[in-house]
């Protein structure tokens, strides 16, 4: 008896390991049509408009689509490769606004030589996280007050040029890098791509690999959970989040909550739910005591 289970089963799960490979490859393996320099030009300008569908669902998932839609629509002909191309770059993504071309350019690339979805998912990730950061420094607390010094120096003189030298050196660097990344992440992306063939499982391992140090790096650092709560021995004093959990495993807390919203999205919970849920537990806490 419990061999013809064994028997009966491993055909099933052979056919559903063909059905995830299935899944994580597109239906048309043909090398997708080259992109233009008008094409990469033109997913450039419609890069500007990556935040102007911002949510907390998917943050710039929606522009990073619209940015990507013209190019994909020339890359995949065939209907089914381009709806679950479109379907997977819905998902979520964020990183800064100025430096999303090189992340455009990269996956374009790996798109047209039809990588697997899932590497290419996992590089959008491994790309987008770090240069929010890189981003933030070298544009919020570099190139800004740089600018704005130099035309608020001008304008203290009482010259108008003030205002007009400002936008002119801001944005001369934006576009600048805007443009000038969006082609050179592309051309980079199809010059790797033959290394990237010929080591297909090593590069897909890998980049699953990066995505997930940075999605972990990401929780560590930016979701904050903490507990003032106190144990008192007599006249001992225990605070439990710095002399116990800090000291077992730093970042538990967030790790713990980012585990359970993963289990609840994986069934089947929205993410909007998930936010008044945590906004629900935020206000709970902090008038409780416990958070």
């Amino acid at each position: 008896m419990a061999s013809n289970t064994l028997t009966q089963a491993l055909p099933q799960q052979a056919e559903s390991s063909a059905a995830e490979m299935d899944d994580d490859r597109y239906e048309d393996q043909s090398l997708g049509a080259e992109l233009t320099r008008q094409d990469i030009n033109r997913f450039a300008w419609r890069s500007l408009l990556l935040q102007a569908s911002f949510n907390y669902e998917r943050m710039q998932g929606a522009g990073w689509v619209y940015g990507l839609i013209p190019a994909l629509r020339k890359i995949h002909t065939h209907p089914r490769d381009l709806a679950r191309a479109m379907k997977g770059h819905m998902g979520f993504f964020n990183t800064h606004p100025f430096l999303v071309t090189f992340v455009m350019g990269i996956v374009l690339a790996m798109e047209r030589s039809k990588q697997s979805v899932n590497s290419i998912q996992s590089a959008k990730i491994a790309l987008g996280a770090p240069l929010g950061g890189i981003g933030d420094a070298m544009f919020w607390l570099t190139l800004l007050p740089i600018c704005g010094g130099i035309g608020a120096d001008l304008a203290l003189q009482g010259s108008a040029l003030g205002a007009v030298l400002f936008f002119a050196l801001f944005n001369t660097v934006h576009f600048g890098l805007r443009f000038s990344l969006a082609h050179y992440a592309y051309r980079m992306g199809i010059a790797a791509i033959p290394l990237i063939k010929a080591n297909t499982l090593k590069a897909a391992h890998a980049a699953s690999i990066v995505g997930m140090t940075v999605i972990g790096a990401l929780v560590a650092t930016y979701v904050r959970l903490s507990t003032p709560l106190k144990i008192t021995a007599g006249d001992a004093v225990i605070k439990l989040q710095t002399d116990v959990i800090d000291k077992l495993m730093p970042a538990c807390l967030p790790l713990a909550y980012t585990l359970a919203m993963y289990m609840l999205v994986r069934r089947g919970w929205s993410p909007l739910r998930l936010i008044v849920i945590t906004l629900a537990l935020g206000v709970a806490g902090t008038f409780g005591g416990f958070l």
